[in-house]
């Protein structure tokens, strides 16, 4: 039940935002999550209102106009090492697409289930 907010600058192609968004879900079915369950949304925001240092905390390369914030809110329990496998995959993926991964943050946010209603005012899980 991932919830997956990609922030960008303007102005980003369709093309540039569904492959951002076609990696992270592709890396989180593999995760587990299943494939039906594709909750996204884009903010892409003028320079002066989506800022970010070039290179912390020590970057390989300077992030550039292309920067991509990925956050990816989901269900508590998830171990490290499904984030590093998923994160491992996204990298991969978003490398081989042609974006540079030291580009690309990543923020995982955990709420518990039954913070999660999905329509009809119904928790799936009490």
């Amino acid at each position: 039940m991932p919830l997956v907010t990609l922030t960008v600058r303007k102005p980003k192609s369709a093309a540039f935002k569904s492959g951002v968004l076609d990696a992270v879900h592709a890396a989180l079915v593999s995760a587990g999550v299943p494939a039906t369950d594709k909750f996204q949304r884009v903010i892409e925001l003028e320079a002066d209102d989506f800022r970010f240092d070039p290179s912390y905390p020590d970057l390989g390369s300077e992030r550039n106009d292309d920067f991509a914030l990925i956050e990816i809110l989901w269900s508590v329990g998830r171990s490290v090492k499904v984030k590093r496998k998923l994160l491992e995959q996204l990298m991969r993926d978003l490398s081989a697409a042609g974006l540079d991964p030291e580009n690309v943050m990543v923020c995982f946010k955990e709420t518990s289930w039954e913070n999660w209603s999905f329509g009809g005012g119904r928790l799936i899980h009490t």
